[in-house]
């Protein structure tokens, strides 16, 4: 499934990295080659697609502003997703070695990159936007959300409180 808005896609895949840095080299080359930012988002720790939009939808507003948390447009999404101004908090919304499922945003949008990344990730259909008890465990945890918030809100509304944090990051910037 693809969702595009804004100047950007997002669609879903899964890959298998041996080697972090050389997937990253892989990345970049294919997005300087396409002019275009290449961000790929964990899933485990996304709260549905809602979540990885809203980290692209801030990371453009912010870093086209000229003012900018990070020195490279997919680390400051790395940071919306994250909520954080800390780089070592947003690496975990990043990709790692072994099996990955995740959320690939290309900005701009642009069908020459799918192409070639098919090559190294298989694109899937799949929804991840269901919270499950160890995802809401793994957002409560990294994004301080309490007990006593969900309580007073529901916990079905858990990803409201996830992109609420994220937005209260644009705000204290």
């Amino acid at each position: 499934m693809k969702k595009t808005c804004g100047g950007y896609e997002i669609r879903r895949a899964k890959v298998i990295i041996n080697n972090r840095s050389e997937f990253l080299d892989v990345l970049q080359s294919i997005g300087r080659k396409y002019s275009t930012h290449i961000i790929c988002f964990n899933a485990e720790n996304i709260a549905g697609s809602r979540h990885a939009e809203a980290a692209i939808h801030y990371a453009q507003r912010s870093f086209f502003s000229g003012k900018p948390i990070s020195n490279s447009f997919e680390m400051e999404a790395l940071l919306f997703a994250a909520a954080s101004r800390q780089c070592n908090l947003a690496v975990s919304f990043g990709i790692h070695e072994l099996e990955n499922s995740m959320y690939v945003c290309s900005s701009p949008e642009n069908e020459c990159v799918w192409e070639e990344l098919s090559q190294y990730m298989h694109f899937v259909t799949e929804m991840w936007d269901e919270i499950t008890p160890e995802k809401e465990e793994r957002l409560k945890s990294f994004f301080g959300i309490t007990q006593e918030e969900l309580a007073l809100v529901g916990n079905t509304r858990i990803i409201d409180l996830v992109l609420e944090r994220i937005a209260l990051l644009e705000v204290s910037r």
